[in-house]
């Protein structure tokens, strides 16, 4: 599917950030959903707000969009205090929240034109053709008559994402977007994110799905049980890459390790001895950003006569991170 045709973000000078909080925090009674959060959300990105279902995600997009008031903390969208400038940040952001909520005895076209109708900044002159290139763009254009009422869960969904692109956006708020989908449906939305993203439109995805953030984002945030855990590039978030050694001669595979450059992670000093297998002790070593030349580590180490017993590169896991960071499971897939 192709995405509806598209205008540039205004040039006035803005933020680098396309979203910021500072302490934001919303509190229910004595339960606190969303305790002072500090998102950075740079513009251009495909930013992805990840966390397992109940963890505070779907409470702060509806304070980023002036859905419910912060008990503390403030935010910043697209350059303007979101608490105080609501009228003027909503015609520039395009959102799908909750899920959903149609008429559904309309058909499609019928609930999109409702829709954009209330929007005081859409022009009535272009509206059927708009409406018409955002069901196309999200795969709906032969059931744009079809009632609401028949529509599938996954067709639903895609109504919801339809009606977030009537107009040019400078910032696109979804959550869980690919909610109900196939995986045909899922790969299509992903490239649609993606095709906005390089046309510099800002992209805020909450998802559970870690699949659907590995693919399609720049940058992420992880949140659990209200509190963010971790943000930044994609890259950075799953952690270094590590050599795993496996000897009997922990000592001496430590020393050559150190001597190349690398950060050993487990030595035999270490209060916490070195993890053991059948095959002997496993020594660690962060490889850092500049990378490694394996076949130089292995020469060295058996030149030092080590005997490795086992030897590999281990690649960082986003899943393993993510998990870690949260104490939860998060779905890999559909």
């Amino acid at each position: 599917m192709s995405a509806p045709e598209r205008t540039a973000p205004s040039a006035e000078p803005t933020s680098a950030l396309a979203i910021e909080t500072r302490g934001l925090t919303k509190r229910f009674g004595s339960q606190t959903a969303v305790a002072g959060i500090d998102l950075a959300v740079p513009r251009g990105s495909v930013f992805g707000f990840l966390g397992p279902n109940g963890s505070g995600k779907t409470t702060s997009i509806r304070m980023l969009m002036g859905l419910v008031a912060p008990s503390s903390g403030e935010a910043q969208v697209l350059g303007s205090d979101i608490s105080t400038g609501v009228g003027d940040v909503l015609p520039r952001v395009g959102a799908l929240v909750e899920g959903p909520a149609f008429l559904p005895f309309l058909s499609g076209a019928a609930n999109l034109n409702r829709f954009d109708a209330a929007d005081r900044w859409a022009p009535s002159a272009t509206r059927r053709r708009r409406i018409a290139d955002a069901l196309d763009a999200v795969g709906l254009g032969a059931a744009a008559s079809k009632k609401v009422h028949a529509y599938s869960l996954g067709m639903k969904q895609r109504l919801g994402l339809a009606g977030a692109l009537l107009m040019p956006r400078e910032l696109l708020v979804l959550d869980e977007p690919t909610n109900g989908l196939d995986p045909q449906g899922t790969r299509e939305v992903r490239s649609l994110i993606r095709s906005f993203a390089d046309g510099g439109t800002t992209v805020f995805v909450s998802s559970h799905l870690l699949a659907e953030i590995e693919q399609v984002c720049s940058h992420a945030a992880v949140l659990s049980a209200g509190a963010l855990v971790a943000q930044g590039r994609l890259e950075e978030l799953a952690g270094e890459a590590r050599v795993r050694v496996v000897t009997p001669d922990a000592a001496a595979a430590s020393t050559v390790l150190t001597q190349l450059g690398l950060a050993v992670q487990t030595t035999p000093a270490d209060a916490a001895a070195p993890v053991a297998t059948d095959a002997g002790p496993v020594v660690l070593a962060s490889v850092g950003e500049s990378g490694v030349d394996l076949d130089r580590v292995v020469d060295r180490l058996v030149g030092a006569g080590v005997r490795v017993r086992g030897f590999a590169l281990e690649q960082p896991s986003l899943e393993d991170r993510f998990v870690a960071l949260t104490g939860a499971g998060f779905d890999v897939d559909h």
